[in-house]
């Protein structure tokens, strides 16, 4: 692998203001960039008012972030909250709403380029693919520092040169990225089949997208 798995009992940084909200240094993270157009804001508007009234039948009042709300909730029903809503928010992605300008191979291009720059360098590099409005990765940091600030580096290089390219301005990405920690081998090869199948889920055809398998 290219990283270790989450070790609940090593030091863990979590934020629940700022992505990554969990950064564990050394360990395998599963992360989601969209663009900034790919999920419409009523859909989102919609989430949010079903997410609140999803807590409320479980007594839980929401007076601040949902990850808060989530932490007064039992471990499995926490667990049953984010696999729903992830689930809703990975259907939505896979209808490829927006603009889907990294359907365009120079566009995904510069995306893969910026992922695998700096690879065995600031950090390890797995299986990725670059969708038409977002982009699903492996990828191991050595520090939980070092993440952050390479999830900032790489919005905003490739928004730069996707702007460039396009003659466009302004946010291509929304703004902050899912992540998820790797917990056990069989998550990772799950992770894996995920990325390599996620083209074929969402009914793209080859040059629709830029899929990477790690050596």
């Amino acid at each position: 692998m290219i990283g270790e798995l989450f070790d609940p009992q090593a030091d863990l940084h979590i934020d629940h203001h700022y992505r990554a909200h969990w950064s564990q240094a050394g360990a395998i993270v599963f992360v989601t960039f969209r663009s900034k157009d790919s999920i419409p804001r009523e859909v989102l508007h919609r989430w949010h008012r079903e997410k609140i009234a999803w807590l409320e039948r479980k007594g839980i009042r929401v007076q601040g972030d949902f990850e808060s709300a989530l932490s007064r909730l039992p471990t499995d029903d926490a667990n049953a909250f984010r696999k729903y809503f992830n689930h809703q928010r990975e259907i939505c992605l896979d209808q490829c709403l927006g603009r889907c300008l990294l359907r365009q191979p120079r566009l995904a291009q510069i995306v893969a380029d910026s992922l695998l720059y700096f690879d065995h360098d600031r950090y390890r590099m797995g299986d990725f693919v670059v969708m038409p409005n977002h982009v699903h990765l492996l990828v191991a940091f050595q520090s939980e520092q070092r993440m952050r600030q390479q999830f900032d580096s790489w919005l905003h290089w490739t928004a730069t040169q996707i702007n460039r390219a396009t003659g466009g301005s302004g946010h291509f990405w929304q703004e902050e990225p899912f992540d998820h920690l790797v917990r056990s081998n069989e998550q990772y090869e799950y992770l894996r089949g995920y990325i390599h199948d996620n083209p074929i889920k969402a009914g793209l055809n080859p040059g629709e997208y830029f899929y990477r398998k790690a050596p």
